[in-house]
């Protein structure tokens, strides 16, 4: 501290004005704390300084990473080093992660015989830390070091905890703004994220003459983990795939921007259905390693024959409604892909024929639930289609929404919520 210093009424007054003069204009977490560290250099002498803020509140006692938790800091004095060996911020250790932790305010003579000190530099003797608390919440900590042994005083400790109470409306009002900035940014992201999924789904059915084509997608979230398609394939025929991403959000988005680029790239290279189930398959776990798995369902359609040569992988079995009320669930293929590298598949042949439907869907359809917690399964959505069975293929898929938001009492859909109809015409 300089010699002429005093925390009476007027240094005080002049302390706070300074400050406000100095974080004046800015609502960067950055600049504020930069000018805060200045402006404890010209009141209390120190030969390294550190202010760290924290994006939300300990509720807990050390050790605990605070890496992930660190809104902003600025320091002076300190080598250059990766936060992720920094013993402060990787566990909460040293003086400054006990002030954090307790809001307690620390002054050690002799940084030697204090049993929280962890070195983080060369040279340091004394150190003072005092908390930076908002409505009793501690934000964060100012810590000072010196060279020199018994460096600060008990009045230096009220003139850090002067200041950093001035400044911690600040730095508060600059950690908010940066989280708005950030949920901004992170809703714009959603947003061009959600554009891109939307532009990966087929924005409208294959023409194929005898046949009629709908589906619907509703993604849980701002995006989702569902995925349908439409394949162009030689001789007229249409690959036809349903697929669910576990997981949800943008891993399960990504996860299944990767099944669809690596699906259409096999599909030109291989004539064989379970080879190229069996290419994929592969693929995918070398791209997303235990993390997730897909499960799928992919068939060929011959619109001259109604031939489907298809094969399940792992998905809910789809359900093929003859017109003269039989069903059939198609099961047969394999397990869900990206789970076992070397998994084998097969493929087995059904017919459409004229006036059946065949009805593609994921497990946010089937498994809603309604107030006494049954389930809709397969049966109950072969219910509301066959109830709607003469009615154009979009009129039976809107039906199947409507009835499934009742059943969910207008709470929305707790998964993806996928359907495809495919129906030869009679």
């Amino acid at each position: 501290m300089t010699e002429s210093f005093r925390l009476d009424p007027e240094r005080k007054y002049q302390l706070l004005l300074q400050i406000s003069e100095e974080v004046r204009g800015t609502l960067d977490l950055e600049e504020v704390l930069d000018h805060l560290i200045d402006t404890v250099k010209r009141v209390v002498d120190y030969d390294a300084a550190g202010i760290f803020v924290l994006n939300k509140t300990i509720q807990h006692l050390f050790p605990v990473s605070l890496t992930s938790l660190i809104a902003g800091m600025a320091m002076r004095g300190f080598p250059r080093r990766a936060r992720e060996d920094d013993p402060m911020l990787n566990s909460g250790k040293g003086i400054i992660g006990h002030v954090i932790a307790t809001g307690e305010t620390v002054v050690a003579p002799d940084v030697r015989l204090n049993p929280y000190y962890v070195a983080g530099r060369n040279g340091t003797l004394s150190e003072i830390a005092v908390p930076i608390i908002v409505d009793k919440r501690v934000i964060g900590a100012l810590n000072l070091e010196s060279n020199r042994l018994n460096a600060f005083s008990p009045q230096d400790a009220e003139i850090l905890r002067f200041i950093s109470n001035a400044a911690a409306i600040s730095i508060e009002k600059a950690i908010l703004h940066q989280q708005i900035l950030g949920s901004k940014r992170l809703e714009n992201q959603l947003i061009t994220a959600k554009e891109v999924q939307a532009g990966l789904l087929p924005d409208a059915p294959p023409h194929l003459p005898g046949y009629d084509i709908a589906a619907v997608n509703l993604p849980n979230s701002e995006i989702g983990g569902d995925y349908f398609d439409y394949i162009d394939m030689p001789c007229d025929r249409v690959g036809i795939t349903i697929a669910d991403v576990s997981g949800k959000g943008v891993p399960a988005a990504l996860i299944m921007a990767t099944f669809r680029a690596l699906l259409r790239s096999q599909v030109r290279q291989n004539v064989d259905l379970a080879n190229l189930l069996q290419s994929v398959n592969s693929l995918l776990t070398e791209s997303t390693g235990a993390s997730a798995f897909v499960t799928a369902f992919y068939g060929i359609l011959d619109p001259l024959t109604g031939s489907c040569l298809y094969a399940n992988c792992g998905h809910n079995p789809p359900l093929l409604l003859h017109a003269n009320g039989g069903t059939e669930m198609l099961e047969s293929g394999g397990v869900a892909l990206g789970v076992f590298g070397d998994a084998a598949f097969e493929s087995v042949a059904v017919t459409l024929e004229r006036g059946d439907v065949l009805v593609l869907y994921t497990d946010g359809v089937i498994e809603l639930s309604d107030a006494r917690g049954e389930e809709l399964g397969p049966a109950g959505l072969e219910k509301i289609l066959r109830q709607n069975w003469d009615r154009p293929l979009p009129q039976m898929i809107d039906s199947v929404v409507g009835a499934t938001r009742a059943l969910t009492e207008g709470q929305g859909y707790p998964d993806d919520f996928t359907l495809v109809l495919v129906r030869r015409q009679p």
